[in-house]
């Protein structure tokens, strides 16, 4: 029954994942900002849904910007996640932007693109998240810039934390965690670590008993008077504070 049960779910992931194509290439342009949001949040529930997985949010989600979220990194599967809670623009890879689909779909939901290999290309990245903060907008970051195995929540950078800073604006942790529904007990079923590729991260994902995709949202902290260094590290460990509430 396993692999019947991937492969039904990979076959209607990748017509939704169709339906967002179409949704972002046709409908985008007549809809409003505020509209375009509830079309990424439903169409990521809905995503997960079809992929097996339930959200449950704890915590109270922002209702509106200028505001910076700061989130653990477990899988390809968190961004996805997040959009399903609130919808937010993310600060990803320039690689995803040529992705065929997921590149649009990643465009539509406002996405910020940098890149890596190019040390100063934070720079012009957090210059482009202090003018989006400025303008009232929700961004979401990955401070660990990989993905963990989700034992414990990596170093933060603090790079990215000066657009805050800059705008003035606050900075809300997360804390995302993948757990079997059933049971409650933590999966790596979503895992995208070490030597794993997407296809493979996507199979096993697919292939597991239901997933719960916990998200928990801690209070916003202003950023007035702050150090982006100690701040980062004070975000660590608040992070680590709301994983361990979720048990």
């Amino acid at each position: 029954m396993k692999p019947f049960r991937t492969g039904w779910r990979l076959l209607r992931a990748f017509a939704h994942m169709l339906v967002g194509w179409w949704i972002i290439r046709r409908r985008f342009p007549r809809l409003t900002p505020a509209e375009r949001e509830r079309e990424v949040e439903r169409w990521s529930r809905g995503m997960l849904a079809r992929m097996g997985v339930r959200l449950e949010i704890q915590g109270t989600p922002p209702a509106g910007g200028p505001l910076l979220l700061v989130c653990n990194h477990l899988s390809w599967l968190d961004i996805l996640v997040i959009h399903a809670a609130r919808h937010v623009r993310f600060v990803s890879k320039s690689d995803v932007r040529r992705w065929p689909v997921i590149g649009t779909l990643a465009d539509g939901a406002g996405t910020l693109y940098i890149e890596r290999e190019r040390r100063r290309d934070a720079l012009r990245v957090a210059h482009h998240m202090t003018e989006a903060l400025r303008a009232g907008d929700l961004i979401a970051v990955f401070p660990e810039g990989t993905t963990s195995d989700g034992q414990d929540v990596l170093p933060f950078h603090a790079n990215l934390l000066q657009a805050a800073i800059s705008a003035d604006a606050p900075v809300q942790p997360i804390a995302l965690r993948f757990v079997d529904d059933a049971s409650g007990l933590p999966s790596l079923a979503a895992r995208y670590i070490d030597d794993d590729d997407l296809i493979t991260s996507l199979w096993r994902t697919l292939g597991a008993p239901p997933l719960r995709a916990i998200v928990r949202f801690g209070p916003p902290q202003p950023a007035a008077g702050r150090e982006r260094r100690a701040w980062a590290a004070s975000l660590h460990a608040d992070v680590q504070a709301l994983r361990r509430e979720m048990h």
